[in-house]
């Protein structure tokens, strides 16, 4: 165990990034514990005010990241001071992806429908990293001998084939298999070989004259979605919490226009 954590781990200058993700997990669950707590009632915590302002935890976030950013760039990857900016940057992401969603809509939805994004984009960010501290690289690097890494020509052709894959992949509606496809290559080529979403650019470009396609496109993506939305949300609301039902709209009365 020994020799795999210094082969795999020390040697390679990986010890800041596996400490900053484990600080970035850590700091996402134990906010969510203490906001599902906030939200129940339950134990010593509330909310916190500036006078009559909320302060969300993103602004401490946002401060964290900078600090552990900023210092890690400046530090060696072999030194305590990167291993202790790395901690520091997690948890600043940590902090600051728990409430992506309310960066993105610019409103407070963390216990709304669009607030899953949020669970969503820390779950995606949380297995890339995860990934490349298993040794992938992003674009296919990790797959080059150390001949071809010695042609830059070999290196840029592989990197810009790799992105256009991965780009292709997004452009057929299939953001996370892009995401994924730049650190695992063949991800994003199974997603840009398969069928586009029916709302995605290329579906609207490629399969305006062609109603087979369409009709297949959403075919494929009704039967993709039942099977897989069930499972998804389970999976969001046992990490972040069931989100509020949205309240009922109220019918018009008699005589209403």
């Amino acid at each position: 165990m020994g020799h795999w954590w210094t082969r795999n781990i020390i040697e390679p200058g990986k010890l800041p990034l596996l400490l900053a993700l484990a600080s970035f997990v850590l700091t996402f669950v134990i906010t969510r514990i203490v906001v599902r707590l906030i939200r129940a009632g339950k134990g010593p915590f509330g909310n916190v005010k500036a006078g009559g302002l909320h302060i969300h935890h993103v602004v401490p976030g946002v401060v964290l990241t900078v600090i552990g950013g900023f210092g890690a760039v400046g530090s060696d990857r072999h030194g305590f001071g990167a291993a202790v900016f790395a901690v520091v940057f997690g948890m600043g992401a940590g902090l600051v992806l728990d409430e992506f969603a309310l960066i993105l809509h610019l409103d407070d939805v963390y216990w709304s429908e669009e607030g899953r994004k949020s669970v969503e984009v820390v779950v995606v960010t949380a297995a890339l990293v995860g990934l490349m501290l298993s040794g992938f690289l992003p674009f296919g690097v990790n797959d080059l001998t150390e001949n071809e890494l010695q042609n830059r020509a070999g290196v840029v052709v592989s990197i810009g084939l790799n992105f256009l894959v991965a780009l292709l992949a997004l452009s057929k509606g299939k953001a996370r298999t892009a995401i994924f496809g730049v650190i695992v290559p063949l991800v994003a080529l199974v997603g840009a070989i398969r069928l586009a979403r029916p709302a995605s650019p290329w579906a609207r470009r490629f399969y305006r004259r062609r109603p087979r396609a369409r009709a297949r496109a959403r075919l494929r993506a009704y039967h993709h979605d039942r099977r897989w939305a069930g499972p998804r949300r389970r999976f969001q609301d046992l990490i972040g919490g069931k989100p509020d039902p949205e309240p009922a709209r109220s019918l018009p009365g008699p005589g209403c226009p």
